[in-house]
């Protein structure tokens, strides 16, 4: 049975504030995806590119990641970009990327920034939208979100969504790396890029008596070609 969200104070309300001085005329400022406004075939092209970006992160759509069908309805406007947007967050190519190899904190975390354009407040927001995760599944969580009140006044039926205020030092959440730092580390991903060396690899994940097995197996196999090579050498064999 799913429980209902847990009640938390924000630490900051500043994505409600409607100027935030300079970070509202930098070049960062977003434009604004609707579909009111989206005219042509490729505005709504655009539009969806806009809408993968936002929730796949990604800075072009990848032929592998498309959601061929949701794009359709899109298209023929039998669906609003309120449902393609939950669409793309519940396909199975979004819970593959993001999903899996990710923890319940960090996938608020990533989630609050992708289909409600802001960070999380504090830990106790986490903690919140954790637990429904855990109680609703990944699908419930994504509907919470979407059909949450923030989500319908912030971004409505027709709008995709986007970041919304940010501070000229902080980075885009579009850098945000997809995997965290848990699962990093369990593959053995260096920062920078690149993998670990296999000498730095946790021991314990070795099965030592399989490992064994294998040299033995190895060794037998090398004894024996050499044998049959000193028997051919002095046999004529």
């Amino acid at each position: 049975m799913a429980l209902p969200l847990l009640e938390y104070k924000p630490t900051t309300q500043n994505q409600r504030v409607s100027s935030f001085g300079a970070a509202d005329t930098n070049e960062d400022t977003p434009y604004i995806y609707r579909t009111e406004i989206a005219n042509s075939p490729s505005e709504i092209e655009r539009l969806i590119w806009a809408a993968y970006r936002q929730v796949f992160n990604e800075q072009e759509i990848l032929k592998f990641n498309r959601q061929i069908a949701l794009e359709t309805q899109l298209k023929n406007r039998s669906i609003t970009v309120k449902d393609f947007i939950r669409g793309l967050a519940k396909s199975e190519r979004f819970y593959q990327l993001v999903v899996t190899p990710n923890n319940n904190y960090r996938l608020v975390e990533m989630c609050l920034k992708r289909l409600l354009g802001r960070s999380p407040y504090n830990r106790e927001e986490e903690i919140a939208w954790s637990i429904q995760i855990a109680t609703r599944g990944w699908h419930g969580f994504v509907d919470a979100l979407i059909d949450s009140e923030e989500y319908t006044e912030t971004f409505g039926d027709y709008t995709v969504p986007y970041q919304r205020k940010r501070m000229t030092v902080d980075r885009p959440f579009s850098f945000t790396p997809r995997y965290g730092a848990d699962y990093r580390e369990r593959a053995g991903i260096v920062k920078g890029g690149g993998y670990r060396s296999l000498s730095y690899l946790p021991s314990q994940n070795v099965d030592g008596a399989a490992l064994l097995g294998v040299l033995l197996v190895m060794s037998a196999g090398i004894t024996f070609l050499l044998v049959l090579n000193w028997l051919g050498i002095h046999t004529g064999f």
